[in-house]
């Protein structure tokens, strides 16, 4: 049996629908990471979902939403007077911005109980997380995730970082800054995107992304760019440029990099060279973005 764990924080998500109505669903840039691979996976494999929720009735549905999705909820802590937060996806020309009501999200407690934290780590083999889950905890409780995390990774898990900004999130440039660079030490597989990478770190190309990952200790980076080349580098492999796939019309970019994230982790968990599992990865986030939402089970057939 193996494992996959992803952490952080799922969401109620309204989506446009069109003629200024809006639908509700369930999503979260790691959570969306965990349905794409349950997809993508054997099914032997375990996929499941680290947060925690609220007790309450949308909390409710969200469990029974994942459970239903395939994903595996043992991992999900209950906590009372707690809720799940909700955002809002506006787009324009296929780019999105977001709104967010996330002040009772029971998420933000995620690393307040480090028996409950390591628990949910023990035997898996692969985890993933993003700089959204570090940037919705509080300071402390951020370098305690890590170290939760750093004792898994000793203990033979592969742990995948995708840097994922949201600088409305952090409580300053230099938090953020010294937040990624914490995430990012943790982690064997590092996924940034190098325009975020260029505004907080300066980076003048992806190849100085790269480098400074390298420096930080991971055995991989993969630099997405859009609809640009991806820069990929392994550790025994050296650096590899794989074109983007040409897509004619984007209709909603939410979920590019989490979808491309569980390409590129099944592919890696099944065995596959890292060029073919980015090439693959970056073949299903071309078909993702051609839909609205986060989610969409149309391109599984």
């Amino acid at each position: 049996m193996t494992a996959f764990l992803a952490l952080g924080e799922c969401m109620v998500e309204l989506s446009q629908a069109g003629d200024g109505l809006y639908k509700r669903g369930f999503a979260g840039d790691t959570f969306n990471t965990a349905w794409y691979a349950r997809r993508l996976l054997p099914e032997e494999w375990t996929v499941s979902y680290g947060t925690c929720v609220g007790e309450d009735a949308v909390s409710s549905e969200m469990l029974d939403f994942i459970s239903g999705e395939g994903v595996d909820v043992s991992t999900i802590r209950r906590i009372p007077d707690r809720t799940v937060g909700l955002y809002m996806i506006s787009l324009d020309n296929g780019e999105r911005s977001f709104s967010y009501w996330r002040g009772q999200s029971a998420a933000k407690l995620m690393a307040d109980d480090l028996s409950w934290l390591d628990g949910i780590l023990k035997g898996r083999e692969m985890i993933h997380f993003s700089g959204i889950t570090l940037a919705i905890l509080p300071p402390k409780q951020r370098e305690a995730f890590c170290g939760a995390l750093s004792r898994a990774r000793s203990k033979g898990a592969i742990v995948s970082f995708d840097t994922n900004l949201r600088p409305r999130l952090w409580e300053s440039t230099e938090a953020m800054r010294a937040g990624l660079t914490m995430g990012a030490r943790t982690a064997d597989i590092v996924l940034p995107s190098f325009d975020e990478e260029e505004e907080l770190f300066g980076d003048a190309n992806p190849s100085e992304t790269i480098e400074r990952y390298r420096k930080g200790g991971a055995d991989m980076v993969a630099v997405k760019q859009g609809g640009a080349a991806l820069h990929l580098w392994q550790r025994e492999a050296g650096q590899h440029e794989i074109a983007a796939e040409t897509v004619e019309t984007v209709v909603d970019t939410t979920a590019a990099g989490d979808s491309f994230a569980a390409g590129l982790l099944a592919g890696l968990a099944q065995g596959k060279s890292p060029q073919d599992a980015a090439a693959e990865a970056m073949r299903l986030a071309a078909k993702v973005i051609q839909a609205r939402g986060a989610l969409v089970p149309s391109i599984f057939g």
